[in-house]
């Protein structure tokens, strides 16, 4: 068949139309909104408690509690009329944490290894057992009808039953093993030395899952769909806890390598560091939204629909966090 001229040239005019025609680019992530900074002092607490030194939080439907390692005592807060209602001794130096399970409290003493189980209701302790306690490491937690405790350097877990007060199990976790929270039918610990987040099965006592997360992790949190640890090179890995696998990384920009806790509430992930007080994420979108500056903080826990952080080294602070959200720089 011949062609045309004509249609031979409308042919070749077609083809390097084509040719010159640019490859469809990969659409681009849009870049990550800057978030609000503002100063801590911008935001106002609804009420200021002061207590001091190293302290521990742990808020419960009945009150909230707050620990003073250097005063080895704990204060008891009425949240209703946010009144402290005491103050009193529990032990040398708690350390690593204050729980609340199985009618009690309970707090590792690390000025003199041993674990003190305090009666809410008298307000004092009702028995103290003997564990070895390595002061950075300690953390404690409960599931599954047991308390959980973190011992030393070495990553030796614990499991005490409450009946008893007695260790019913020993458990080997990698080195370095310094924080834990428990959910999703698991008990998460993070090691940062080898810079991993352990899922243990309760019922078996068994390691399930060691994920790689961000390097340093030493807090952990679980709430919003998912498990956070707060890492110490300043990022927030998000785990999924269907998968096993870090579902996002999360940079927080601030106080790297300092000291600090994670938790979740009120729709947000909510980080304190040394140097960098309280940031506030939006798990939707896994955007850090709000960063408050300041020299303190490391502290803080979520509870009676309220956030309450160590905001200076003297005072507590509880904060609404609407309040927060809508916490705007000046």
């Amino acid at each position: 068949m011949r062609i045309s001229g004509n249609l031979l040239t409308l042919v070749m005019l077609a083809l390097g139309s084509l040719a010159q025609t640019p490859a469809p680019q990969a659409e681009m992530p849009a870049p990550a909104p800057v978030p609000w900074r503002v100063a801590l002092t911008d935001l106002k607490p609804d009420v200021t408690f002061n207590i001091g030194g190293t302290r521990a939080i742990a808020v419960t439907d009945e009150a909230a509690w707050i620990t003073s390692r250097e005063a080895g005592s704990v204060t008891r807060i009425d949240p209703k009329t946010n009144a402290v209602a005491r103050t009193f001794s529990i032990g040398k130096e708690p350390c690593g944490g204050i729980l609340s399970a199985f009618g009690s409290l309970w707090s590792p003493l690390c000025g003199q290894s041993a674990v003190a189980r305090v009666d809410p209701k008298k307000d004092e302790a009702s028995a103290t057992f003997p564990s070895s306690l390595a002061a950075e490491f300690t953390a404690i937690a409960s599931g599954v009808g047991s308390v959980w405790l973190l011992t030393d350097s070495k990553g030796t877990l614990v499991r005490v039953d409450p009946a008893t007060n007695t260790t019913v199990a020993e458990i080997y976790l990698p080195p370095g093993a310094n924080a834990m929270a428990f959910g999703q039918d698991a008990l998460w610990i993070t090691s940062g030395a080898r810079d991993v987040l352990v899922r243990l099965n309760p019922y078996t006592n068994l390691i399930v899952e060691t994920i790689k997360v961000g390097k340093g992790p030493r807090s952990v949190a679980i709430g919003e769909g998912a498990v956070w640890t707060l890492n110490q090179n300043g990022s927030v890995s998000r785990v999924d806890p269907k998968t096993n696998k870090v579902a996002e990384t999360i940079q927080i920009g601030a106080a790297a390598g300092s000291a600090g806790q994670i938790v979740t509430g009120a729709g947000s992930v909510w980080v304190s560091r040394v140097g960098a007080p309280l940031t506030r994420i939006d798990p939707r979108t896994n955007h850090v939204v709000q960063q408050f500056t300041g020299a303190d903080g490391g502290v803080v826990a979520f509870g009676q629909q309220s956030l309450w952080l160590a905001a200076t080294p003297t005072a507590v602070w509880r904060l609404d966090p609407k309040l927060i959200e809508a916490t705007r720089p000046k």
